[in-house]
């Protein structure tokens, strides 16, 4: 709408109440009629329609890269613009000259947010063997004060999966881990027998070829793995075809230069928590998306370039 572009929004099923809201907000706000519509249906079909339809001129998806991909195919036979923001396996890279009490409460808060089940999540941590058991204790340490409940409850820290699925999904994840060698340092199973809830986990000798490793949990596990050297560190950091959001804890000048120009991510952050700003690009590269929401860059796939030239 900042570019003057009318808007349809196809809402996820799983979480409709909340783009329902936002909708509302803005019509009772003001927004003249049509300018922002909301359409449900089944996804396949929807997506089908719109994308098919000359009347539509771009197209975004925040979701799955397997969704991503299809729905980037169709646009493009249609050559029409996109914006994709698909799913990440973000590192976080922990130096040994960094603030580890800090770096380690950090990722603990930001790991479990919303249970893991944000797309910037940092998913694979690397701390440097020197300061790997002082991470690691401390690590451990807050994320076994995070409360788990409902969401109503004032004290607590971290709520549910968003359904029953992801369930399985977990235990999957922490079956396949374990079978390669990983101990579980806390957490690994569900918490109770009523809702979608899993304890916060951690794992540490975790093997780089397990599914933890390579492919997105997007839930609350957080496999924790030692390195020599930053070139290592890096390099499996980007063994991986996602390049989403990456994270880095470090004093050094010359560590924060060499993370932030050899990650192929499409944010880095160091030292903090920094993306996410309106005023700043969100996007990604490789598998994790074209394209930026968020900043300027967020109108380029929304305006026409042209150029025009006149001579008397």
């Amino acid at each position: 709408m900042g570019a003057g572009c009318t808007i349809v929004i196809k809402g996820p099923e799983d979480t409709p109440s909340a783009v329902v809201a936002i909708a509302r907000m803005f019509h009772e706000a003001g927004l003249p009629p049509g300018v922002l519509n909301l359409v449900w249906g089944v996804p396949p079909e929807v997506s089908k329609h719109l994308i098919e339809s000359p009347v539509v001129r771009k197209v975004s998806f925040t979701g799955s890269v397997p969704v991503g991909k299809m729905l980037a195919s169709m646009a493009g036979a249609h050559m029409k613009r996109i914006t994709m923001e698909l799913g990440g396996h973000s590192p976080a890279i922990v130096c040994d000259d960094a603030d580890i009490d800090r770096a380690a409460d950090m990722l603990s808060t930001l790991k479990f947010t919303n249970a893991g089940q944000v797309c910037v999540s940092p998913n694979r941590i690397y701390v440097q063997e020197k300061a790997y058991d002082r991470f690691m204790a401390r690590f451990i340490e807050a994320t076994r004060k995070i409360k788990v409940g409902s969401g109503l409850e004032a004290d607590t820290k971290m709520g549910p999966l968003a359904h029953e699925r992801r369930l399985p999904a977990m235990a999957e994840f922490i079956e396949d881990a374990t079978a390669r060698g990983a101990r579980i340092e806390t957490g690994g199973a569900r918490i109770g027998e009523r809702g979608n809830f899993w304890a916060p986990t951690i794992l540490s000798n975790v093997a780089v070829d397990s599914k933890v490793m390579t492919l997105e949990p997007f839930g609350p596990i957080a496999p924790v793995v030692p390195f020599k050297s930053l070139d290592e560190a890096i390099t499996r950091a980007n063994s991986l075809p996602y390049g989403l959001a990456s994270y880095a804890f470090t004093h050094s000048t010359r560590n924060a230069l060499q993370i932030q120009n050899g990650i192929e991510s499409g944010m880095v952050n160091i030292n903090h928590f920094g993306h996410g700003l309106p005023e700043s690009p969100f996007g990604g590269v490789k598998d994790s998306g074209i394209g930026s929401e968020g900043g300027s860059e967020t109108f380029d796939g929304y305006l026409v370039t042209k150029f025009i030239s006149q001579m008397d």
